[in-house]
């Protein structure tokens, strides 16, 4: 014990001591669906950085984030980032393939900022009988207060486009012009969770990427989580 405490700091005393290995994912359930299954989330990097709050799927059927979330999780982190990363908000639709919840809510519409009601259970954009009457929604909103995320990207799909209507238009430019996709000037619709965030946290940006149909190379990965980095590591504490 004596002779490794010696070495070590000799080498520390001729500069030759190696980086310490990045902590592995500390993970964390937020909540459970309406079927049970659990909402995790797993926390990366500096935890005194500004969070940044990743989200791969929040309607089953767009589920191309995920391999964006997969990468994040395992790539050499920049000093001053910090990450949590969801890799599903809505786990009962990914696994029956439904754009909705279990119980035919289109979760991006059940946020209580400018909600609406409109349709009924398993209609596309169906918002739910009242606000966050979801628990994938609950969970999500507690755990968003908890974290208090200075920068959230939600993947969906299938537009192609980077859009947000907030006073961050410079930082979603930026992501736009890293990942090579068009920025649109469009505002949330009612009831989506970026409307609730930016009303709640609106010194933060918090926007959507839309992939295209279908899966996405991991090489269109590999660019969106370079730019996650890259925005993440710009965050002012």
């Amino acid at each position: 014990m004596v002779l490794r405490g010696l070495i070590a700091a000799a080498l520390a005393v001729t500069g030759l001591a190696a980086a310490q290995p990045q902590s592995p994912d500390r993970s964390l359930v937020v909540g459970h669906s309406v079927r049970g299954r659990a909402i995790v989330a797993y926390e990366r990097g500096d935890p005194t950085a500004p969070a940044t709050l990743v989200v791969g799927v929040i309607h089953g059927t767009e589920p191309a984030g995920l391999a964006v979330i997969r990468r994040l999780r395992h790539v050499p982190l920049p000093a001053g980032v910090r990450l949590w990363l969801v890799p599903t908000a809505n786990p009962d639709g990914l696994a029956a393939g439904t754009r909705q919840n279990a119980h035919g809510v289109d979760l991006n519409r059940n946020w209580p900022t400018a909600w609406v009601r409109n349709g009924v259970p398993w209609d596309g954009y169906y918002s739910g009988p009242r606000p966050m009457s979801e628990p994938e929604n609950r969970a999500m909103r507690a755990f968003i207060l908890r974290i208090r995320p200075a920068l959230t990207i939600w993947y969906h799909q299938p537009l192609d486009v980077v859009y947000g209507s907030d006073p961050h238009v410079a930082l979603l430019r930026r992501y736009a012009r890293l990942t090579g996709l068009p920025y649109r000037r469009l505002v949330a619709p009612r009831g989506a969770a970026t409307r609730w965030e930016r009303a709640h946290f609106p010194r933060g940006a918090h926007f959507v990427v839309e992939f295209p149909a279908g899966h996405i190379s991991a090489a269109t990965a590999h660019r969106h989580a370079a730019a996650v980095l890259a925005l993440a590591k710009g965050l002012s504490p």
